[in-house]
């Protein structure tokens, strides 16, 4: 309960989560790590969502309504909003925290973000507590090897991006 308690609060005020996902690896192991963080991280997604959605939404309309992209932004969040947060979840180089709160400034509906959220960052989650995991099983001496290969899973999750924009211009 704690450890989700200090997920939902680091997330909810923009504090990165990757330490707590990787620490709940270690502690809690590959199932209970990944579904208490998934939880966790969810849970303080969406609270950084309302936030964002309460306190600066009609400023941002105020601010920005009027322009072109602002508006373009908000038709394809409305309309096609949980593929959309499904797009953005599923990168991992996107800025978990910051995406928490720019979503909150658009018309993309809770519901939808929150499944999106909560889906989206299953394979991120699930790598980075396996990095816990294996870390804690290298430091024992164990498996320096799984360490390896979970560190090889997380640099091509972050090069999939570019690799599959690459893979568009061919």
């Amino acid at each position: 309960l704690a450890f989700v308690a200090a997920h939902i609060l680091a997330t909810a005020i923009g504090v990165t989560g990757t330490v707590l996902v990787v620490v709940g690896g270690a502690v809690f192991g590959l199932l209970w790590g990944t579904l208490w963080s998934l939880i966790g991280a969810t849970l303080g997604a969406i609270a950084a969502f309302i936030l964002a959605r309460t306190l600066l939404h009609d400023w941002a309309v105020r601010r920005f309504g009027h322009r072109p992209l602002f508006q373009k932004i908000n038709k394809i969040a409305r309309a096609d909003a949980l593929p959309c947060v499904l797009m953005v979840r599923f990168a991992p180089i996107s800025p978990f925290n910051l995406v928490n709160f720019l979503f909150g400034l658009t018309k993309v509906p809770l519901s939808a973000y929150a499944l999106g959220t909560f889906i989206g960052i299953i394979p991120g989650t699930m790598a980075y507590t396996w990095l816990g995991v294996t870390g804690l099983e290298a430091l024992r001496g164990d498996g320096t090897r799984s360490l390896l290969l979970c560190l090889s899973l997380l640099a091509l999750l972050s090069a999939l991006p570019l690799l599959l924009k690459r893979c568009q211009r061919v």
